[in-house]
């Protein structure tokens, strides 16, 4: 490809966007070298993804995760993990972008969102799994059912 342009003006589309990211062959390949990126490098660790006693090694799978990030026996599959974000054991991660700080605890599960920045989500806690208890909880469910978690708001 010799260009890439997405209109990323909604939450859907921008999850849309993310999503292209992690597919097996994305139009938008972050990996070309000819296309190279011009930004700032994040003074941290590489990504980590370690196992757990009880819960084994877990599992990750067609996601990417960023410099910081710790996996630790939890399943993370089609999702985009932003800079320190740590996924605690036993916890779930589906088709989701997960931004910088975020904490997800043991057992929680996530599905279809977008969490921002500084978000702690509690143990087993669930987002995505039912849109009226999102709701509930003060969550924005769009219209193709992405749950957003706005910056450092406190669930539970």
């Amino acid at each position: 490809e010799h260009a890439y342009w997405r209109d990323v003006g909604s939450v859907d589309a921008y999850h849309e966007a993310s999503m292209d990211l992690v597919s097996v062959n994305p139009v938008f390949n972050l990996y070309n070298r000819d296309w190279p990126i011009y930004t700032s490098d994040l003074t941290a660790p590489p990504a980590k993804v370690v196992a757990v006693a009880e819960y084994g090694a877990g599992q990750v799978a067609d996601s990417m995760l960023s410099a910081g990030v710790v996996v630790s026996g939890a399943y993370v599959r089609g999702s985009v993990l932003s800079p320190w974000v740590r996924v605690e054991p036993g916890a779930v991660l589906d088709n989701s972008v997960i931004l910088h700080d975020v904490e997800v605890g043991p057992g929680a599960l996530i599905r279809n969102a977008i969490i921002d920045k500084g978000v702690v989500v509690p143990p087993r806690y669930r987002i995505g799994y039912d849109i009226e208890e999102d709701r509930g909880h003060g969550l924005d469910v769009t219209s193709g059912g992405i749950v957003t978690v706005p910056k450092h708001h406190v669930l539970g």
